[in-house]
């Protein structure tokens, strides 16, 4: 995809989803994934074979706002017309919410980034089904404010071996998070996080051990310990895919 002939043209998309019922995003032979539904509908849309880039690859039950997604063509359709075309083909769980043009050198993974991923958290006395798609129910009342400090160990550039599952394939383990917010409105909480990239299930390790922290199984100061032992068995479990979503996504052009 990334050899292209003059005349092709590379359109940005930026696809939100609810991921309840997905593979992930990343195709998969076995399985139904974002990305193999936005191809399919791609080919059919333009005739051609289509073979998306994704920026980020979101596991297996995880929801999106704003994923982005690169493709190439030499088809004439205005670049704002694709998303449009696309809502009309797509399943009512996934939609376009933007196409544009962009360089026909743009790659998602290829650029500086910043992500914001939610963690929502649902605290009421039951389960509440309206919610149990995008967030995950606890019964045990969580302290925000220890929550938060706990969380504020881990802004910076660390090494988060921690907090990365062990199947992970990234060749470094050092990130950098910008801000972790932990905030409460009645019986919902957010953990918001920030950073210009994240470990394999890393958010949701993060999302798990500050509800530990919550539940005052640990001291708030002990993340800041679970951190510099770069070791995934001191850190808390990880947290249920169905509360994340990827919120907001932010690169230079």
């Amino acid at each position: 995809m990334d050899s292209m002939e003059s005349n092709s043209r590379r359109i940005m998309l930026t696809v939100a989803y609810d991921g309840t019922d997905y593979h992930g995003w990343q195709y998969q032979d076995n399985g139904k994934t974002i990305e193999s539904e936005l191809n399919k509908a791609l080919s059919t849309l333009l005739n051609e074979e289509i073979m998306v880039i994704g920026a980020s690859r979101t596991d297996a039950g995880v929801h999106a706002l704003c994923n982005i997604a690169v493709f190439d063509t030499k088809a004439s359709i205005p670049a704002g017309k694709f998303a449009y075309a696309l809502n009309q083909m797509l399943p009512s769980d996934i939609r376009v919410r933007k196409s544009e043009e962009v360089a026909v050198d743009f790659h998602p993974r290829k650029v500086k980034t910043r992500k914001t991923y939610e963690y929502h958290i649902d605290c009421e006395e039951f389960p509440n089904p309206i919610k149990q798609r995008y967030s995950h129910f606890t019964y045990t009342p969580l302290n925000v404010s220890l929550m938060q400090q706990a969380a504020n160990d881990l802004i910076g550039q660390h090494d988060f071996t921690s907090f990365c599952s062990v199947n992970s394939t990234a060749l470094s383990p050092v990130r950098m998070i910008t801000d972790i917010l932990v905030t409460q409105n009645g019986c919902d909480i957010v953990i918001s996080v920030t950073g210009n990239g994240f470990l394999y299930n890393m958010v949701r390790i993060i999302a798990g051990t500050l509800m530990e922290v919550g539940r005052e199984k640990y001291p708030p100061e002990a993340v800041l310990a679970m951190l510099e032992q770069k070791d995934r068995t001191k850190a808390g479990p990880t947290a249920p895919a169905c509360g994340l979503i990827l919120a907001k996504y932010e690169f230079d052009l």
